[in-house]
């Protein structure tokens, strides 16, 4: 495993943190969960739909959790008590990196800041997710997905054109600034690892969902720095390139996606038009682009005289780009996907027929590793503790006191 013998000690919750960890721990990285005692991360609740046991009722464990905690251990510790400070303090000392989410100066509180925990272990890396980072005036502020989506302008460019039915601010189907934060959270890390390999030293990571959702805006951004005019939602289809978005066939839609005039040419022809691709005003991406309010709608008139599948297949052949558009079901059940093995059976002690997404992560000499099913809430706080060094006396009283679960 491309991480073993790193350790992980995660005290972040929901979606960008969790993600993260459950990156490093599927390339082998050991993560300690720590939860809150007796409700544990708050997307254990993030229900329905829930886990279902073998009977088919609900169980405890939401789909939103079991996404994304994967690999981990779970130890339960109210760090509100000295006593689950001192815990973690313990615990901060034997990891390479520790990721949190907590609120900026939270942390700090209780003295396991990453400043005092450094200073206990210099070799530890930091990692703090927020949602504005550690700096700036929004610091102090819940930093939220859906709020960051439109704060950096990710809502902007979502959704159907203003001017057509529909149009208005539109979000992302899934949480995209906390997932891309994690993503970058995790390359940060292994970058850090990397240092402290060679030098001893660790360091503390910031991370905000504000400034990554702005870095993924990718060519948009770019956009709007290289002319100073901001770009406006386009629906399906593409700022940059013509054609490329949806259309309605005959009996359904489709999606087109022609990256360059090669392939355009081929689409014509398929079409049965291929003077549109000798045509001036379109046989450029660029007049294509400039002309895209003439050319859309011819090319949607004739797409819409075939049935989908027909266009799929003839275009597919063509190796002009097409997709089909398909619901989860039918993404699962496309042959491509069970091919690459994307649902992966992970038995859990509460429905031994778990199925969880694949990690897309596929290395040849070190592949993922899918050891542990999502963890119930505190199911290895006794095992861990015993690592620690703790004795089953002093594990005991901390259960009575309510230390730990």
């Amino acid at each position: 495993m491309a991480l073993g013998g790193v350790r992980v000690l995660d005290l972040s919750r929901v979606l960008a943190g969790p993600w993260c960890t459950q990156t490093l721990a599927d390339l082998g990285a050991d993560v300690i969960k720590v939860e809150r005692p007796g409700s544990g991360d708050d997307t254990r609740a993030w229900g329905p739909p829930y886990l279902k046991d073998e009977q088919g009722r609900d169980t405890s464990e939401a789909a939103y959790y079991l996404g994304a905690n994967r690999n981990k251990r779970s130890i339960a510790i109210d760090i509100a008590c000295p006593a689950g400070q001192a815990l973690i303090r313990e615990l901060a000392a034997g990891v390479d990196v520790l990721v949190e989410n907590f609120k900026v100066g939270d942390l700090a509180r209780y003295g396991l800041d990453a400043q005092s925990l450094r200073e206990l272990n210099p070799g530890l890396i930091v990692c703090s997710i927020t949602g504005f980072g550690q700096t700036g005036p929004y610091k102090d502020r819940a930093g939220y997905d859906y709020a960051v989506q439109g704060i950096g302008g990710l809502m902007s460019v979502t959704g159907e054109r203003d001017d057509l039915p529909g149009g208005g601010p539109q979000k992302v189907g899934v949480a995209v600034a906390d997932l891309f934060t994690g993503l970058y959270a995790t390359v940060a890390i292994l970058a850090a690892l990397r240092h402290r390999d060679a030098t001893g030293q660790g360091q503390v990571i910031d991370m905000a969902l504000l400034d990554t959702q702005l870095a993924m805006l990718a060519n948009l951004g770019a956009n709007y720095l290289c002319t100073g005019q901001a770009p406006t939602r386009m629906g399906n289809a593409h700022q940059n390139i013509v054609p490329y978005q949806a259309f309605e066939a005959s009996d359904g839609h489709l999606i087109l996606a022609i990256g360059n005039d090669h392939q355009f040419a081929k689409f014509c022809a398929i079409a049965g038009f291929p003077a549109w691709a000798q045509d001036p005003r379109f046989s450029t991406n660029a007049q294509r682009v400039r002309q895209r309010e003439l050319l859309v709608p011819i090319i949607a008139a004739a797409i819409k005289t075939r049935p989908r599948d027909a266009w799929l297949s003839a275009l597919e052949a063509a190796k002009v780009p097409c997709g089909a558009i398909n619901n989860l079901a039918e993404a699962f059940a496309d042959p491509q996907v069970q091919a690459r093995g994307m649902a992966r059976p992970m038995p859990h002690p509460l429905s031994p027929g778990l199925q969880l997404v694949s990690s897309p992560m596929n290395l040849s000499a070190t592949p993922v590793s899918y050891r542990r099913a999502p963890p119930l809430l505190g199911q290895h706080t006794r095992e861990l503790l015993l690592e620690a060094g703790r004795t089953e006396a002093e594990i005991a009283a901390l259960l009575q006191t309510g230390v730990i679960a």
